[in-house]
């Protein structure tokens, strides 16, 4: 008696696929799913004109406090994703490959970053944009350099300044259609998760001696 041949279903194929590519591909591919989110949200405001940008954070309106999960994901035009694009992927892969812990970092901060845009950044006003994560990822990099003290971690954080070190300019008022806010609440929660993660680094290895002295 014959038996039906089983046959891997489509999903196991694609992840199969996607574990034969380097470690290194493989943990930056959540990178650009996310960024082709952001692309993919804009192409269909464009046809919606621009009406998902009423989705951003309102501060201090309660009604504005879903903004903070949809606004990273919304842009006001190409020209302000694209501006977006390059640095997220850039310092999001870096972030992956240094910690393996890119969505629980991404995580803490668009959650901090945008509650904290939310307080500061004015009545009346509604940010978009995923630049609050940049500028995280940014102070994320610079700060777990400095507090890692891992050679990798270091070159890391001197690469984010020698190529982006210009955006602190991005926290100085001179641009009503720039939140300044929204960048300078990304960059204190991007240092807020680095104290977060470089301590719990740090407790692990510690247990982990302790463990190996008991042993």
């Amino acid at each position: 008696m014959s038996h039906p041949v089983q046959r891997p279903s489509s999903r196991h194929h694609v992840i199969d696929r996607l574990r034969s590519y380097p470690l290194w591909i493989q943990r930056a591919l959540p990178v650009l799913g996310l960024v082709v989110v952001m692309w993919v949200l804009e192409i269909i405001d464009l046809f919606l004109g621009g009406r998902l940008n009423q989705f951003g954070i309102r501060p201090l309106d309660p009604g504005g406090l879903p903004g903070i999960l949809f606004a990273p994901l919304l842009h006001s035009g190409f020209g302000h994703l694209l501006s977006n694009t390059l640095p997220f992927l850039v310092m999001g892969a870096m972030i992956s490959w240094l910690t393996r812990k890119w969505w629980l970092i991404t995580a803490g901060i668009w959650l901090l970053g945008g509650f904290a845009t939310w307080l500061i950044g004015g009545m009346g006003t509604n940010h978009i944009g995923a630049s609050v994560i940049v500028y995280g990822y940014a102070a994320f990099l610079v700060t777990y350099g400095i507090l890692s003290r891992r050679f990798t971690a270091i070159a890391a954080a001197v690469v984010v300044v020698l190529l982006y070190g210009g955006i602190v300019w991005g926290f100085l008022p001179t641009n009503p259609r720039v939140s300044w806010q929204g960048h300078l609440a990304g960059a204190a929660a991007g240092v807020v998760v680095a104290f977060a993660d470089t301590r719990q680094a740090r407790r692990d290895l510690r247990d982990r001696r302790n463990d190996a002295l008991v042993s």
